[in-house]
């Protein structure tokens, strides 16, 4: 048996993660799957909904898709600045890393801000969790469990960015550490993709 194959099987005969792994980052993978799952059975029942639905709004008319995609923007270019922080803090230019978290929180606070201005704009056009103006009532419900949901895991990824960049400037926080924070957040931005293509557009 070859060098290789002898490193293959030892790798897979237990006691080591064969993907070099650490339990952070499967932990991390854990919670994505299972919470990734949990917004898929929102999305479905949302369009299970709207099957049965006889009169389902028009986003057009309900929504600014312009100020949307502004949002989704903001959002895709924090998971671009999540992107240079990480590949900074392998490197270990720690300054770099740094700037960059905190241009990521700053995106995310901006589209908490965005959000929470267009949920009093539609709550003061009459949306409410069993009514709305525009047509069926589940319409209402849906957009705010799938988009209140969704900024909840913004808020808290925010709070995740905090916690990192306020650790990394003391030189607490490792690679892995930055990591773990861009793997959230990019999970909270491939979700919103979904809930806009889905919700607004469709």
């Amino acid at each position: 048996m070859s060098h290789s194959a002898s490193s293959t099987f030892d790798r897979w005969s237990g006691g080591t993660c064969p993907f070099d792994a650490g339990w952070r980052k499967v932990m991390m993978w854990w919670f994505i799957v299972t919470d990734g799952l949990l917004f898929a059975g929102f999305l479905a029942a949302y369009g299970y909904a709207r099957l049965l639905a006889f009169h389902w709004p028009d986003q057009a008319e309900v929504f600014s898709l312009k100020y949307i995609a502004a949002m989704t923007f903001v959002l895709i270019s924090s998971s671009a600045t999540m992107a240079t922080a990480v590949d900074a803090a392998r490197k270990g230019a720690r300054s770099t890393a740094l700037r960059f978290i905190l241009l990521t929180a700053a995106g995310g606070a901006i589209f908490l801000g965005m959000q929470a201005y267009e949920w009093s704009h539609l709550i003061a056009e009459g949306a409410r969790l069993n009514a709305n103006p525009w047509g069926d009532a589940a319409f209402g419900a849906y957009f705010f469990l799938l988009t209140g949901f969704h900024g909840t895991h913004v808020l808290t990824g925010v709070i995740i960015l905090a916690t990192t960049a306020i650790r990394t400037a003391m030189g607490r926080t490792q690679a892995e550490g930055v990591e773990m924070a861009g793997l959230y957040w990019h999970f909270v931005d491939l979700v919103w993709v979904f809930i806009f293509t889905l919700f607004y557009l469709l």
